[in-house]
């Protein structure tokens, strides 16, 4: 997922604007200032062309949805319209945990997120169909966006975690509505809305149980990321009419749309 939203409320765990970078990924939106690297006729207040720094782009691209093509041995992304992020993924066998192949696939997951970079990936989102997710937010990227905004969301950092056949439920129901993107549907955003308390049990990479209970911006991306492997994307579950470009994301929602935030 990728990191998202505003106070006005802009992850996964996003968005460009007039200031010098405005951005903002998760599976979720946050908007980062980004002082350096300027993004060439993005707007008229942005004029020079040079061309971003490898490391820029991985920093706006976790929340913009945009990245530097590079030919890497990693696999690709899959975009929306693909039927594997469309169907449900299939269980991993516990005994083949340990194997070479999963353990690569995981391997590749991890590089992936953090290469592009943004909070949470499911195994769907690079062709295999199997209930495989990993994520991770650290301090860094967090630094990124404002304070009120990180505080409206509960956003703190915590270390990766590889979740495998993950089950998810909700422990309150108390629920928010924040901005959210996604690698798979790039350069997008909207609203969704999600419950602030979660359990997640599953296994680890080393074929170990896991629990998890999770709060704020962590449990949303638990969230996202679970949906994938029952072959729901963001889109599925938007709030109606807070659909957008990230070029977008900072003007008003349409009247009668809900205000984001906890409810």
């Amino acid at each position: 997922m990728e990191v998202l939203h505003r106070f006005p409320f802009r992850l996964l765990p996003v968005t460009l604007g007039l200031n010098p970078a405005k951005l903002a990924p998760l599976y979720l939106s946050t908007r980062i200032s980004v002082s350096r690297p300027t993004f060439p006729n993005s707007t008229p207040h942005l004029t020079s062309p040079r061309p971003l720094s490898s490391s820029a782009v991985r920093k706006a691209g976790w929340f913009l949805g945009l990245g530097e093509q590079k030919k890497t041995s990693l696999p690709d992304i899959v975009k929306a319209g693909d039927p594997v992020l469309h169907e449900p993924s299939k269980e991993v066998d516990p005994d083949e945990i340990g194997s070479e192949r999963i353990q690569k696939i995981i391997d590749d997951m991890v590089r992936v997120m953090r290469m592009a970079p943004v909070v949470g990936l499911a195994a769907p989102q690079i062709g295999i169909s199997l209930r495989i997710i990993v994520l991770e937010d650290t301090t860094e990227y967090i630094s990124y966006a404002p304070k009120e905004e990180t505080k409206a969301q509960d956003r703190c950092p915590f270390d990766l975690l590889v979740i495998i056949n993950p089950k998810l439920k909700k422990k309150s129901n108390r629920t928010a509505l924040f901005f959210e993107g996604c690698l798979s549907v790039d350069g997008f955003r909207a609203v969704v809305e999600r419950h602030l308390d979660v359990e997640v049990t599953g296994l680890g990479r080393d074929g170990q149980p896991i629990k998890l209970d999770a709060s704020g911006w962590q449990a949303r991306i638990l969230q996202h990321e679970c949906d994938h492997l029952d072959g729901t994307l963001y889109v599925d579950k938007m709030v109606p009419r807070t659909f957008r470009t990230v070029q977008n994301l900072d003007l008003p929602l349409a009247e009668g749309c809900p205000k984001l935030g906890a409810r």
